[in-house]
């Protein structure tokens, strides 16, 4: 028997025995009733998360903000999460049971954390995420190949 068929025996051993086992069950069970209860109870929030007003005028405003700094926002959802990202910034919208939370990254690392009144004004969330982002940088000249040659 080669290493791979004795990899994959000893696999679907372990896995059998976990199916046997009464604690694992349990253990995995619970930590699935647990999750949905989670999100059961995040379930209103998320709902007006996806259609509410707030939302929209978000967007509305996160776009507008974002032409005038000459960046695009790219807007996307990931399940119940609204998402924004501009460059290397990026803004999501997390409902839970206790409301809908903004998380603020910049390179992948969470800077920020605030809970998020969906009854209040979209432009000052997107204006807070936008400053931190700025305005696009300028380009470095282009040093034109004849001037080299000159020099």
């Amino acid at each position: 028997m080669s290493f791979s068929d004795n990899l994959e025996n000893d696999l679907k051993n372990l896995e059998a025995q976990d199916e046997r086992d009464p604690i694992s069950i349990a253990r995995s069970h619970q930590r699935k009733l647990s999750q949905r209860s989670s999100v059961l109870a995040a379930a209103p929030h998320a709902e007006k998360l996806r259609s509410g007003k707030f939302t929209s005028g978000l967007l509305t405003h996160a776009t507008r903000i974002g032409h005038g700094l000459r960046t695009k926002i790219n807007i996307m959802w990931m399940g119940t999460t609204l998402r924004l990202q501009a460059r290397e910034h990026r803004l999501e919208l997390q409902p839970t049971p206790e409301g809908v939370v903004a998380h603020f990254f910049l390179n992948e690392k969470e800077v920020k954390k605030e809970k998020v009144d969906l009854s209040g004004n979209p432009e000052k969330l997107a204006k807070e995420w936008l400053d931190s982002v700025g305005p696009r940088p300028t380009p470095e000249p282009i040093q034109d190949l004849e001037e080299d040659d000159e020099e």
